[in-house]
């Protein structure tokens, strides 16, 4: 899975096949094909991967067990903001193989809703009361998400040290709306949707 992580980065889907992955990883292709019956199987087995090391999901449960709201906090700000490049570098490739490959596009559905269902997770620890709002915090929080894996693909040197502390307060402010059981709070010089 790593060396098809790299190659699918370098070449893209399309650009790399099945004898390239065994040819580089040093697996015969046969074995390749017992282990991934197809080429969606490695995508899918490298998105399971990331997603268990990405959500990091035990550690969300503990803290809300515990209920310890500010490590759920940190772990919302975490997902935002908190994730390796590397991982990010494929991001775009499957997003855009997800929309040319039913296989692929199901699994990217199955990862949005279990990605959802953890930030909505967090979000009711922290405002039970307020499942209609949170929901829409929730989609604010994974369209932020999805803004800082693009900048960390387009732009993988920059350092988004400035905008992750912009997008921190923001957040702040979202969950400070959502535990004064108000209308969301929004920063400085963001319109409130009408």
């Amino acid at each position: 899975m790593t060396t098809a992580r790299a190659l699918f980065a370098e070449h893209g889907f399309h650009g790399t096949g099945i004898a390239q992955i065994a040819a580089e990883s040093g697996v015969k292709v046969g074995q390749l094909y017992r282990d991934f019956p197809a080429k969606e199987a490695i995508v899918a087995a490298i998105v399971e991967a990331d997603l268990l090391d990405f959500l990091d999901e035990a550690a969300l449960r503990r803290a809300i067990e515990a209920g310890d709201l500010d490590e759920v906090r940190r772990w919302i700000g975490g997902f935002v903001c908190g994730r390796d490049r590397e991982h990010s570098r494929l991001y775009p490739e499957i997003c855009a193989e997800a929309a040319r490959n039913v296989r692929i596009g199901t699994i990217m559905d199955g990862v949005e809703q279990r990605v959802r269902g953890d930030v909505l997770l967090a979000l009711s620890a922290l405002a039970p009361e307020r499942q209609a709002a949170a929901e829409v915090v929730a989609d604010l929080i994974l369209t932020l998400k999805i803004g800082v894996a693009n900048q960390l693909t387009v732009r993988p040197d920059r350092d988004l040290s400035a905008l992750c502390a912009r997008i921190e307060t923001l957040i702040d402010a979202e969950l400070e709306g959502l535990r004064q059981s108000a209308a969301p709070a929004y920063s400085a010089g963001v319109a409130s949707p009408a």
